[in-house]
């Protein structure tokens, strides 16, 4: 027997908001029939799982189990710098001198994701 995961469950207090802010950082549209108000909303990635924004009453309180951990198609202190302006904050920096590392990022409702070196970052250090 095989299971498929057919989507990441984020719980949030506002679904319509944060899934628009995770469809700018992933680049991906949100679900066409998902709009403002709407208690789930997703972001409609183009292979693997859907990212599904579920609304709840309780706010998050403590640091996540569970996060996604991201590899930029541009360096990562790029694709960092452009996260903080779309509204994400630095809650960790493990970049080190060498370039290797990386950093962690929380999103508008607070929950942490990391972002990687690229391939490229990568193939700089190893050269």
């Amino acid at each position: 027997m095989v299971l498929v995961v057919q989507n990441v469950a984020i719980d949030c207090a506002d679904a319509y908001e944060l899934a628009r802010f995770w469809s700018g950082v992933t680049g991906h549209p949100l679900h066409p029939e998902d709009g403002p108000g709407d208690p789930e909303v997703q972001v409609m990635l183009p292979e693997g799982p859907v990212l599904h924004f579920n609304q709840v009453p309780e706010a998050k309180t403590i640091k996540n189990r569970i996060h996604l951990c991201l590899r930029p198609e541009t360096s990562r202190e790029e694709e960092v710098e452009r996260l903080l302006g779309f509204g994400a904050t630095l809650v960790a920096d493990h970049r080190k001198p060498d370039g290797s590392g990386w950093a962690v990022l929380a999103d508008p409702e607070g929950n942490e994701f990391c972002v990687l070196r690229s391939e490229s970052d990568r193939a700089a250090t190893t050269a």
